[in-house]
């Protein structure tokens, strides 16, 4: 089967979430993948969302962490107090999985303003939940489009901290969580370098040129020693992608 940039990155995405673990879920692409796992590999992967819902396994992608099919659905709704003070900020999730309007070289996440932040060219949708969850949660993973909008060299505001300025950023804060460990975009996947904390590429996905996600980063990219070629999506994956789509 034939498929889009988009199907290859979210499939991608899917396969970076284990069974079992705990997620913690923002709306849009990163709920796509994160269900898609669900209904592949991962049976048992727990979903929580914002609003409440703990335990979601929802039969159609929700259109708000408020969707009834949420609640309806998980094996508890408990206060947005309880979700931030049991759950994120004492280390019991595993993962949390963001979008983001801008990100950079460090992996600090933009989703406020495009622009100076008193004089704004554009109001993004806002925080949310998304600084807990890049501070406290075991480790992050980012879902977003690769261009130049995009992946910035430095974010308009940091919304949600990466590793900050570098190695060392992190800890100098006192953040428990480890950061994100891996950006999926629509040509490629990028992990932080052990020793910089510098987002570098180290896989790229069937069909894209190394030039084409090069130019598609706002800052000179670095790329591992070793750079494989992502798995392409089988057609079960397709298919339980387009099903999950097209669900009402």
């Amino acid at each position: 089967m034939t498929y889009t940039s988009d199907e290859m990155m979210t499939v991608a995405a899917a396969r970076s979430l284990d069974d079992r673990a705990v997620c913690f879920v923002g709306i849009g692409l990163p709920s796509t993948a994160a269900n898609l796992a669900r209904r592949l590999h991962a049976p048992h992967l727990v979903l929580i969302y914002e609003a409440g819902a703990v335990g979601a396994k929802p039969d159609r992608l929700p259109l708000s962490i408020g969707d009834g099919i949420l609640g309806e659905t998980a094996d508890a709704v408990v206060t947005v107090p309880e979700i931030f003070n049991y759950w994120l900020q004492p280390g019991r999730i595993d993962v949390g999985f963001l979008g983001a309007a801008q990100i950079d070289k460090f992996g600090n996440i933009n989703t406020t303003v495009v622009g100076d932040y008193a004089d704004p060219k554009v109001r993004l949708p806002g925080a949310g939940g998304a600084p807990e969850i890049a501070a406290s949660a075991k480790e992050v993973l980012v879902i977003v489009r690769q261009n130049t909008r995009a992946f910035v060299e430095k974010v308009d505001f940091v919304t949600s901290v990466g590793y900050g300025d570098g190695a060392g950023y992190r800890e100098r804060l006192g953040l428990p969580g480890k950061g994100p460990v891996k950006v999926i975009t629509d040509l490629g996947i990028l992990e932080p370098d052990p020793d910089t904390r510098e987002l570098t590429l180290t896989a790229i996905h069937p069909g894209v040129s190394l030039d084409q996600v090069r130019k598609a980063t706002g800052w000179p990219l670095r790329v591992a020693d070793d750079l494989p070629t992502t798995q392409a999506p089988t057609d079960d994956q397709l298919r339980a992608l387009r099903a999950l789509k097209e669900a009402k």
